[in-house]
C-alpha cells in the first residue's frame, strides 16, 4: 500500500527557509514522479513542483521558482522542499503526491500524504 508521510511543516518568519520531507512507502520515489501541492487558507489547490522519477527533471510554478527546490534521496525514499525566501503567501498546507495525470487542462494524482502546516509569519 502506498503511504506519503510529510514533515517539517511549521512557523517561520519571512524570509526564512523551511525544508519539508516526504517519506513514502509503497512506491520508490526514484522510480515515480513525485509532486509537492499546497493549499491556501480559503483557496484551491496549487500545485507547486515536480520531481521525475527518472531523469530527475524538475519544473516549479512561477511563484515558488527561485526559491524553493525538490529533490530526492533514493536511500532515503523520501522527496524534500527546500523552501527559502519565504513569504507569508507562502502559507499553506503543503502535500506530498504522486501518480499525477493531466485531463485537459487540469491535474489529479493517484496518491496524497496528509499535509503538513506552513505558516510565515512575524
Amino acid at each position: 500500500q502506498v503511504q506519503l508521510v510529510e514533515s517539517g511543516g511549521g512557523l517561520v518568519q519571512p524570509g526564512g527557509s523551511l525544508r519539508l520531507s516526504c517519506a513514502a512507502s509503497g512506491l520508490t520515489v526514484e522510480s515515480f514522479d513525485m509532486s509537492w501541492i499546497r493549499q491556501a487558507p480559503g483557496k484551491g489547490l496549487e500545485w507547486v513542483s515536480d520531481i521525475n522519477g527518472g531523469s530527475t527533471t524538475t519544473v516549479y510554478a512561477d511563484s515558488v521558482k527561485g526559491r524553493f527546490t525538490i529533490s530526492r534521496d533514493n536511500a532515503k525514499n523520501t522527496v524534500y522542499l527546500q523552501m527559502n525566501s519565504l513569504k507569508p503567501e507562502d502559507t499553506a498546507v503543503y502535500y506530498c503526491a504522486s501518480g499525477k495525470r493531466q485531463w485537459g487542462d487540469e491535474y489529479e494524482w493517484d496518491y496524497w500524504g496528509q499535509g503538513t502546516q506552513v505558516t510565515v509569519s512575524s
